[in-house]
């Protein structure tokens, strides 16, 4: 078609005639009217080109100015509060609809930006400010204000918000300089740069007001829970109140919301508008009724936010808000023995908070005192939310059977916590002990832990720095160490120098009697070609002169045919001739010998391909991993949860190394990003109940004699106590020592789950798995976590657990615990089709 034929034109028809009314003067001069010839055409021509030219510059220019100019400013909300002292409050404030609280909202805002006139920076940005809510003490402004900042100043933006907050937050309180009589005085000052993700204007906003009077609950849902999955793009405030003089305690009984923080999440603030200095919690996911999620305030005023992106279906979550009297804690505590703990131990204890406890026990004794549980959130530097004991040591962060002494009859603890971010507390107790003798009959170790008699020079480390186990005489049943130390005799000879200085592997070999297989295992010469795989590697059975080669052979093949070959299977030869042998290899036994990672042994090259090593990108190994096919990785759920500095839970964290044994040789392994993180819905990151997780890899992976797969087991696998398991990693060798270089194997055994649970303080739950050995000495520990649990069954490995958790590392009775995979094989493969 002719381009013409498509657009509009005039083309006139032939019954048209022109007017005839129109007439053409002629030209005075012919030759005048002719058109030049030459340089008047291409001027035309250049005209032309110079007049499009034009065109589109002058377009660009407006196209920059209204778009890409547009783009280049920021919308910046900044949420604050301030007490207003020459105000009292009344009930009405309550109200945002009241002409009380729009008379003082003006006042605030008016005071807002007769605040922000003050920086230069700042006045010629502001846009406007709102008031969101008011509460007692005397009275306090909640308000947002709203900037439109170039990008290129949105730091020194933030930096003059935070320069004048710092002003009017010195305690005295102000009255603005040019304000006029009957302004505003004004004190504490607090204010910070809204969350981008509350921003969007994508999402629809509401917002909901209760208060909770006497000691009626109140009860506070997602919008269409529990008959209906929370809305998308959704951003839903709760604005909670109590009444003066009491807290407000907040109890999820029903919390099931997407795993990934990153696109939905609720927030709880001990303020009423969305501030970070006053955020409690974040929280997404799932948490069980039967340990729900708890929080208390420091005020009458609690502030609950829910933010939703547009995917996903999730049931949401229901909260009882109930007003109770402010938390008692501290005191006077007299006695030989006691106890103490934060406030709402084991839920989550409230902001802005200090306890003291005045300790005193009987005369001419000494106070130690145990933290068994302690979770106090901010890290170790302790500068925010911490536990001191005066004049000895600040204690922070997740510890675990902490102790502290102290060598007098009198002791003062403090608990302190900060304006944000809470954490569940602490348990701790307290015991008078003798000066000459803290331990009263026990065995005092150098790092003032004590352990019973029975414990010294057994072989194990039950002190934690080994100070048991130095200057030893060894009994007859023990290994004599050259350099002091004494081991169990079933470690000799086992090819691993557990003295430290290969005492236990001297004077190795067989004796007359005995025949020494290929693998340097001694057994009986009568088991020398019996029919029996005694070595294990089948050196004992070879070149055995036999009628029938069935009864000695390594395997039978479909066809019949029976080989005495050792390990024929999968070696990518066809012994059988009609390839039965190499038919279902894509997860193998792999060859395995006794062993520890705490204190262990190296893994061979190879020895356990499906062994991953899970990194943050461009910085260290983390956690293990199991690859189950070419795509899929079984790792830990607690491996995959955010922090405050890094997302784990982002594939974009990580990088996968596949086909490694040593953390050296990372540049020779196989390497891959991740697709997506899958944790289970149902973890628990206080329990440690259902940590598994699932990682799909962005690229399949081709197998090799170092990257192969783990059999997974049937949802009815069972795994009886006493079974022999395998462990690997590389985490570290020794409890808080270093990571390992070259991948560990150890050998443990499945532990019967009631004495586990016993031993754990019935902490353990049916989709847990409990392996290890109780005499200690012989554990997982940081490091491997998300790592497998692998059980050999003929000719193949198995994926009996995940590394989960432990109380320390090859601690006396403190078996390792591992997720029970069979139990979430219905999840496995519902997520990967594996």
């Amino acid at each position: 078609m002719d381009p013409m034929d498509g657009g509009m034109r005039y083309t006139p028809g032939p019954t048209e005639n022109w007017d005839q009314a129109v007439t053409f003067l002629p030209a005075s001069d012919h030759k005048k009217m002719e058109k030049k010839k030459g340089p008047g055409r291409i001027g035309f021509i250049v005209g032309l080109v110079i007049l499009a030219a034009v065109l589109a510059l002058i377009i660009g220019l407006v196209v920059w100015h209204f778009h890409f100019r547009k783009d280049l400013k920021l919308q910046k909300i900044y949420t604050g509060s301030f007490r207003i002292t020459n105000e009292a409050f009344v009930d009405a404030y309550e109200n945002p609809q009241s002409q009380e609280f729009q008379n003082l909202a003006d006042k605030v805002s008016a005071q807002l930006k007769l605040m922000y006139s003050e920086s230069s920076q700042l006045s010629k940005y502001y846009v406007t400010s709102k008031v969101q809510a008011f509460s007692e003490g005397s009275v306090i402004a909640y308000y947002e204000s709203e900037f439109v900042v170039p990008a290129a100043h949105e730091a020194a933006v933030d930096q003059a918000v935070s320069s004048l907050s710092e002003k009017y937050s010195s305690g005295r309180a102000r009255k603005l300089s040019g304000s006029k009589q009957g302004s505003l005085v004004l004190d504490s000052v607090v204010s910070s740069a809204l969350d981008k993700r509350l921003i969007s204007k994508a999402r629809s906003s509401t917002r909901y007001y209760q208060h909770a009077r006497g000691t009626d609950n109140d009860i506070i849902k997602s919008p269409g829970f529990p008959d209906s999955p929370y809305p998308p793009n959704a951003f839903v405030q709760w604005q909670l109140r109590g009444d003066p003089g009491h807290v407000l305690k907040l109890t999820f009984d029903a919390f099931n919301l997407e795993q990934n923080c990153s696109n939905d999440f609720l927030r709880v603030y001990d303020s009423l508008v969305a501030l970070d200095k006053f955020i409690m919690a974040e929280k997404c996911g799932y948490y069980s009724p039967s340990d729900p999620l708890s929080f208390i305030s420091s005020r009458n005023v609690m502030l609950v936010t829910l933010v939703t992106n547009e995917a996903g279906a999730y049931p949401g979550f229901r909260a009882i808000v109930s007003q109770i009297q402010e938390l008692a804690c501290g005191g006077k505590l007299i006695g030989s023995t006691g106890n103490f703990t934060s406030p709402n131990f084991p839920n989550y204890y409230p902001p802005n908070t200090t306890c003291q406890w005045d300790i005193e026990v009987p005369s001419g004794k000494f106070i130690k005192l145990k933290f068994p549980k302690f979770m106090v959130s901010t890290g170790s530097v302790c500068l925010g939310d911490f536990v001191e004991v005066v004049g000895k040591s600040k204690l922070c962060g997740q510890q675990l059977n902490t102790m502290v002494t102290v060598s007098s009859n009198i002791a003062t603890v403090r608990f302190v916590s900060d304006s944000s971010n809470v954490d569940r507390g602490f348990a701790a107790t307290f015991e008078a002990y003798e000066p000459s003798d803290p331990c009263q009959d026990l065995f005092l170790c150098k790092n003032k832990r004590c352990v019973k008699p029975s414990m010294r020079c057994d072989g194990w480390n039950d002190c934690g720095d080994a100070s048991d186990e130095t200057n030893c005489q060894c009994d007859a049943k023990m290994i004599q160490c050259k350099n002091g130390l004494c081991k169990p005799m079933f470690w000799r000879c086992d090819g691993v120098d557990d003295c430290g200085d290969a005492t236990d592997e001297l004077n190795c070999g067989c004796t007359a009697d005995q025949f020494k297989c290929k693998n340097d295992k001694c057994i009986s010469e009568k088991q020398k070609c019996d029919g029996k795989d005694d070595c294990n590697d089948g050196s004992d059975e070879e070149g055995c002169a036999r009628t029938d080669s069935c009864v000695v052979s390594t395997f039978s093949c479909g066809n019949g045919k029976c080989i005495t070959k050792t390990n024929p299977e999968c070696d990518r030869q066809d012994d059988c001739g009609d390839n039965s042998d190499e038919s279902n290899c894509n997860c193998i036994k792999a060859p395995f010998k006794k062993s520890r990672i705490v204190g262990g042994q190296d893994a061979q090259v190879g020895e356990f391909p499906w062994q991953v090593s899970l990194h943050i990108k461009n910085i260290a190994h983390v956690c293990g991993g199991s690859i189950i096919n070419e795509r899929w990785i079984v790792t830990a759920a607690h491996c995959v949860q955010d922090d405050v500095k890094i997302k784990y839970s982002q594939p974009s964290t990580w990088d996968v190394y596949l086909g490694l044994h040593s953390q050296k040789e990372k540049l020779t392994a196989t390497k891959r990003a991740l697709k997506q993180v899958i944790p289970h819905p149902y973890y628990n990151s206080y329990t440690y109940d259902n940590d598994i997780a699932l990682m799909e890899m962005d690229a399949p992976v081709t197998f090799s004699d170092t990257i192969r797969p783990i059999c997974l087991p049937t949802a009815t696998d069972t795994f009886p106590a006493g079974t022999s398991v395998t462990i690997t990693g590389w985490g570290a060798t020794r409890e808080g020592g270093s990571g390992a270089t070259l991948l560990q194997k150890a050998e443990v055994r499945i532990i019967n789950g009631t004495v586990c649970n016993q031993l754990m303080g019935g902490q353990i739950t049916s989709r847990m798995t409990c392996a290890g050995v109780l005499s200690g000495g012989v554990d997982a520990c940081q490091g491997d976590s998300g790592g497998p649990l692998s059980f050999p069954s003929g000719n193949r490995t198995f994926l009996a657990g995940v590394v989960s958790w432990g109380d320390g590392c090859a601690r006396r009775n403190k078996p390792g615990i591992y997720s029970n995979v069979p139990k979430f094989r219905a999840w496995i493969k519902e997520k990967t089709g594996v």
